[in-house]
C-alpha cells in the first residue's frame, strides 16, 4: 500500500533517508523547497545514538526557522531502529 505524503503551506514534510552508514533528514515545504538538513555524519557513537543526534539538530534549525509541527515521511522505511530515534530526537528537541 502506497500513501502519499503532502505538504502544505502550514505542515511542512520532514524526510528520512538512510544507508548503510548514515541516515539524513530534511525539511521540505509545499514547493519542494528545502528549509533544513541534517545529517550523523560528523557524529559518534553506534547507528541509533547518532540518528537521534539528527534528531534534534533538525528540530533547532526547524525552529530556528519558525517550524513547529511536521509531516513525517518515513520513506518507506518501517518505523524501528534509525528511523524511531531520528524521529525520538525531532520530538525532543
Amino acid at each position: 500500500m502506497n500513501t502519499v505524503i503532502k505538504a502544505t503551506a502550514s505542515l511542512p514534510r520532514l524526510i528520512v533517508r538512510k544507508s548503510n552508514l548514515y541516515t539524513s533528514a530534511q525539511i521540505v515545504d509545499a514547493d519542494g523547497k528545502v528549509i533544513a538538513y541534517a545529517t550523523d555524519k560528523k557524529e559518534k557513537g553506534s547507528k541509533s545514538e547518532k540518528a537521534f543526534a539528527a534528531g534534534k539538530h533538525i528540530a533547532e534549525v526547524a525552529k530556528k526557522a519558525g517550524i513547529e509541527e511536521v509531516v513525517f515521511d518515513r520513506n518507506g522505511f518501517r518505523y524501528h531502529g534509525r528511523i524511531k530515534s531520528l524521529s525520538d530526537g525531532a520530538r525532543e528537541g
